[in-house]
């Protein structure tokens, strides 16, 4: 099985055509429903649906409650490596990019580790430029003998792997996946990729079904808005979500939806996506997948973030850093890409409580017990 060919479908579509025959009535239709299907995820998709925003609101905020509460689960990314062999036209760590390159050595992760962790948070993240001859299975590996010390839940962002790849990276102690396909319009993909084992289109979209495959507790996949036309990688990015919660339901799949953000470069984004169109995908997304986890990060500012906490999202980061060493090492450091909300954790829980959220720092503690290896 995979993805592949319902998203080779909706990529090559002539999609406007579709969504300019979606009308307000097809958008009623579809909030009527306790379930949808593709073609009412499309309506809420549609520009016809942007005059029932505050009726999709509702909903999604009722849903929301219903499935997860009133609860934000925090998490922050920890770059090991910056080195990377890709020519990605739009990202900070571009193998065109005069950048300093570096590398954690496990004192200096143990350190990155430590100020994390006395941060409170227990969920990590843990990025790499894609490099795999600086950033090996082995490498990741050695890092998790340190960070399963201070953290319950890890999550890799890395290059794509193959299934016994990821399977041993979980016998190592990660339990997440996040890996986004950018954009799901394949032409536009070639464009953006032009060198590097990034370009495998293919490859890297049936890479989070090969995590579910191998293990992983929880799967998250997304675009990156504004690389292409918004609509369709929205739409695709939540048929992609359908498809992987269909067939592994053990997995806890979740998406993230972030925007274009300056980064060391000139590339700029092919569409600007608004406030409103992040709302309206938010919404729909929610509506569409009532138990999908949704992830908003740093990208987005203060103020918006805080203003979205009711209408779907339950992931959010902080105290973030996307430079390598960035938690624990003073001096100038250059990340993959600029952030808005500059908040400590500290200060996210108070503006979370201030809201009537409870800031979550832990919902999981993984079986340590050798006879029941692999339960979890």
């Amino acid at each position: 099985m995979s993805f592949y060919p319902i998203c080779a479908e909706y990529s090559a579509a002539p999609l406007d055509e579709r969504f300019a025959a979606i009308s307000g009535e097809d958008v009623r239709r579809a909030l009527a429903k306790t379930t949808l299907g593709a073609e009412d995820f499309f309506a809420l998709i549609s520009p016809a649906a942007t005059p029932f925003l505050e009726e999709m609101a509702q909903k999604a905020s009722q849903l929301t409650l219903q499935h997860f509460g009133r609860t934000i689960q925090l998490f922050t990314p920890l770059y090991l490596s910056n080195y990377c062999a890709n020519h990605c036209v739009y990202c900070g760590f571009n193998a065109l990019n005069d950048i300093p390159r570096t590398q954690l050595e496990p004192a200096q992760l143990e350190e990155e580790a430590k100020a994390i962790a006395a941060t409170g948070l227990k969920h990590l993240l843990i990025l790499t430029g894609e490099a795999r001859t600086k950033a090996s299975p082995e490498y990741l590996a050695s890092c998790m003998d340190v960070l399963r010390k201070y953290f319950p839940s890890v999550s890799i962002e890395i290059y794509a792997m193959e299934t016994d790849e990821y399977a041993a990276l979980v016998k190592s102690g990660v339990d997440g996946l996040t890996i986004y396909q950018e954009t799901y319009d394949e032409t536009l993909y070639a464009t953006l990729h032009p060198r590097g084992p990034k370009k495998d289109f293919r490859y890297r979209l049936d890479a989070p079904e090969r995590g579910c495959q191998a293990g992983m507790r929880v799967v998250n996949v997304g675009a990156l808005l504004g690389l292409g036309d918004w609509r369709r990688d929205a739409f695709i990015t939540g048929m992609h979500g359908a498809y992987l919660q269909d067939r592994y339901p053990n997995v806890d799949i979740s998406v993230s939806l972030p925007r274009m953000r300056p980064h060391a470069g000139e590339f700029q984004p092919q569409s600007i996506v608004s406030d409103r169109d992040m709302v309206q995908t938010m919404l729909a997304m929610r509506i569409f997948l009532p138990r999908l986890g949704i992830t908003v990060s740093t990208r987005e500012s203060a103020e918006f973030r805080e203003n979205i906490l009711p209408l779907g999202v339950t992931k959010m980061s902080a105290g973030v850093s996307t430079a390598v060493g960035g938690h624990s090492q003073d001096g100038d450091k250059v990340g993959q890409f600029d952030i808005s909300d500059e908040r400590s954790v500290a200060e996210m829980c108070a503006a979370l409580r201030e809201r009537g959220y409870q800031p979550v720092f832990k919902d999981w503690e993984p079986i340590t017990d050798p006879e029941h290896e692999g339960a979890a």
